[in-house]
């Protein structure tokens, strides 16, 4: 841990929940870039930085982790100490003076992003939170490229998370979000110095670990060297895809997901979650909802209602008839064998308000209680 950060605990970990200004409890002020910000005891800098609209950057920082202030790329200026000190760490106190963006926080900021650029033999993916800093920030001074030989697991025969650790700067965001967020721990820093990689135990498969294969090390590395096997030959492409927001169909959760649409083959690339913190499955995905999307453009997936013609075949039609005959079929059972000879089942992967509709239309429209959903077994 670095010698100037403060111990913990910090907002965001289970010991000290993060706290917004104004909820009750008695704030500080502090001044930042020149302007006073009020924040809660316990809050850092970043927070507090971020609630009053100012930019720092971050590399090792998700919203969902405990703050460990080891990317370096948030450090700012600070009253109460003479070296700069980690915004995501550093709480606040009152009176404290901040300078988040001065000629020697820019110059750091370059010059890290250079060190980062040096590490990268086969430059830094488009479109990731490092590539988007070095284009903010610049690199100077240039630096040559330098051996850090870490390995990756080319054995690895999962069809869903592929690590390219040529791209890895060892943030340590994926092996936290495993341990924090998903709790099962499947892959952990390994080696030392220059050798230091993402790994599992014994170098195993993620098949073979606790790995549950939900994606989140994908979503939180802001390098790009996780990324979903089957669309990483893609990855270049990845910044000019459009997200279409929507629903999980998998569950009856509700999580909410992007669709990454290629606007030209007007085809789904691959599933991003939205950011921490913005809808109620904060950022997080199943390996379902986030892998299991190949049935959107699959040839045999049905696009238009069918109904049976005379002679008993499938044809296409359109909703309204669809609609028609399944009421007349239903209505025709009940009225020759009885409102309780009909039964309905809905499914766990609609909405509650899906669900609902199915009883109503059961018991109001049909006159019966028979109604079941498979979640209930």
């Amino acid at each position: 841990m670095p010698d100037d950060v403060p111990p913990g605990p910090f907002p965001g970990s289970a010991a000290a929940p993060a706290r917004a200004a104004g909820d009750g409890l008695a704030t500080l002020s502090v001044v930042i870039d020149g302007t006073q910000v009020h924040a809660a005891p316990g809050e850092t800098l970043l927070q507090a930085a971020r609630r009053a609209g100012v930019t720092i950057p971050t590399l090792c920082h998700d919203e969902r982790l405990a703050p460990t202030g080891a990317c370096r790329m948030c450090l700012v200026e600070s009253s109460d100490s003479r070296r700069m000190v980690p915004a995501c760490r550093h709480p606040v106190a009152e009176g404290l003076e901040v300078v988040t963006d001065s000629a020697r926080v820019h110059r750091h900021r370059q010059s890290l992003l250079s060190l980062y650029a040096a590490d990268a033999p086969e430059g830094v993916k488009p479109g990731t939170e490092l590539d988007r800093h070095m284009r903010t920030y610049g690199l100077e001074p240039g630096l040559p490229q330098v051996n850090a030989p870490r390995e990756g697991r080319p054995d690895d025969d999962n069809k869903y998370v592929l690590f390219q650790p040529e791209s890895c700067i060892l943030c340590a965001r994926c092996t936290r979000y495993c341990d924090e967020v998903e709790a099962v721990a499947a892959i952990t820093l390994a080696e030392r110095g220059s050798a230091t990689t993402i790994a599992t135990a014994d170098n195993v498969s993620l098949l073979d670990s606790t790995c549950e294969l939900c994606g989140g090390c994908i979503d939180t590395c802001p390098t790009g060297a996780l990324v979903e096997r089957k669309v990483a030959h893609r990855q270049d492409t990845f910044p000019s895809l459009k997200p279409v927001r929507t629903t999980c169909n998998y569950c009856g959760v509700g999580c909410q997901f992007d669709l990454q649409v290629d606007p030209a083959a007007n085809q789904v690339v691959r599933v991003t979650s939205p950011a921490p913190g913005t809808t109620t499955n904060d950022g997080n995905l199943c390996v379902k909802g986030r892998f299991a999307y190949g049935f959107i453009g699959h040839p045999e997936r049905l696009t238009e209602p069918l109904i049976r013609d005379a002679s008993g075949e499938l044809v296409p039609t359109d909703w309204d008839t669809a609609l028609q005959r399944a009421a007349d079929l239903l209505t025709g059972v009940r009225d020759k064998f009885g409102k309780d000879t009909l039964g309905f089942i809905s499914s766990s992967r609609c909405t509650n308000e899906e669900n609902y509709l199915v009883q109503k239309l059961a018991r109001a429209a049909f006159g019966t209680n028979n109604c079941h959903q498979c979640a209930a077994t």
